[in-house]
């Protein structure tokens, strides 16, 4: 049994569903979510999956709004071709319904400047979420498998390739599927994985496999070989980066949210490595970026190399919050730091970042003349 079928199990158990749908003022009730301009796709993915399970457990009808908006980004403006996805009633004016928005938590910190000026985003699941009334849409990160994992055999479903996209060309027992992001996390210190992430994950994989071989998929080609210039990289585009995810034997995956659902609904996937604090690998002492991305299917490595199941990761989350550490830096609030406290750490960011990429110029350029 996956970790996820647990999660989902239990979900299931704490959870009571309704025999019939329930009636609102305009007939059969309905929640919905929308789809945002230039939102990426894996968060797209996390809105219309958790609301569409929410709608389902509360004995809802389902809609979204801005349909025309899904899978058109700055990667791709073909809409989402490779899917034939129900989108629930397409709702048309917004004005007639009530807006919901998930619960956030922030903690402010010193580790970088988003953090020191806007927090940072730690939330769980926001449980209030299962009582909002009907005609609402909600907005939200929305990435918790509390809202979903018992729902998984459903999804797959809904999330269907189709037989033309689909492809097994990448399922080998001996390769394993890195998905690199890059574009505008390249340049964030906190966010961007270093190549020490990628090297200890791969000799994690080894560890399963001695003759363990490696592949990158990418949105940024460019920074993928800057970054691991032995390992081969290919943007497949939309389509076909997400279906050689999905249909891989093991994965390291990056903190961004393309690559969970390919995973969560793989028929093929063994082992998935992913960075521990997810958006704050880079920076945290405890804290997670967020809660809602620890999932049960997915193995944690440190920045020491080191793996943890979701399990211990939530079971050390709670340890950071007993010790006082989290409400502290949640207690300081948006005006605990000076203009001049943030200048000063944007000056360190910017220092570190250059110097982290002068140091892996320079390991490329030794390797070059081996």
């Amino acid at each position: 049994m996956s970790g996820w079928d647990v999660i989902g199990q239990k979900a299931d158990r704490g959870r009571e569903k309704p025999d019939m749908l329930r009636i609102g003022k305009g007939g059969a009730v309905m929640i919905g979510t929308e789809f945002l301009q230039g939102q990426g796709l894996g968060n797209q993915l996390f809105c219309y999956v958790s609301v569409r399970c929410i709608a389902k457990d509360a004995g809802y009808e389902f809609g979204t709004a801005g349909q025309g908006q899904l899978a058109v980004n700055i990667h791709s403006k073909k809409g989402m071709y490779f899917m034939d996805m129900d989108l629930g009633t397409p709702i048309l004016d917004k004005r007639k319904f009530e807006v919901y928005r998930e619960k956030e938590e922030r903690l402010y910190l010193k580790n970088c400047v988003h953090d020191m000026v806007h927090g940072c985003y730690v939330a769980g699941a926001d449980e209030e979420i299962y009582q909002i009334a009907d005609d609402t849409l909600v907005y939200g990160n929305l990435q918790a498998e509390r809202y979903f994992a018992h729902h998984r055999e459903e999804i797959k479903g809904w999330l269907k390739v189709k037989e033309e996209y689909d492809s097994y060309k990448y399922t080998r027992e001996n390769l394993c599927i890195l998905n690199i992001r890059g574009g505008e996390y390249a340049d964030s210190r906190p966010l961007f994985l270093r190549r020490k992430y990628w090297l200890d994950a791969m000799e994690n994989m080894r560890r399963i496999r001695p003759d363990m071989e490696f592949m990158a998929v990418t949105d940024d080609v460019e920074t993928a070989k800057r970054l691991l210039p032995e390992v081969e990289a290919h943007d497949f585009g939309l389509a076909g980066d997400y279906v050689t995810v999905k249909n891989a034997r093991y994965l390291i995956v990056s903190n961004s949210s393309f690559a969970f659902f390919p995973a969560f609904t793989s028929e093929t996937v063994r082992k998935v490595i992913a960075p521990k604090y997810w958006a704050r690998h880079n920076v945290s002492d405890g804290y997670w970026a967020s809660e809602q991305n620890i999932y049960g299917g997915f193995w944690y490595q440190d920045r020491k190399g080191q793996l943890f199941s979701a399990q211990e990761c939530r079971k050390e989350l709670e340890e950071y919050r007993s010790n006082g550490r989290g409400r502290m830096a949640k207690a300081r609030g948006m005006d605990a730091f000076s203009e001049k406290e943030v200048r000063r750490r944007k000056t360190a960011d910017q220092l570190l970042h250059w110097t982290d990429k002068a140091v892996a110029k320079g390991k490329r350029m030794v390797r070059g003349k081996r």
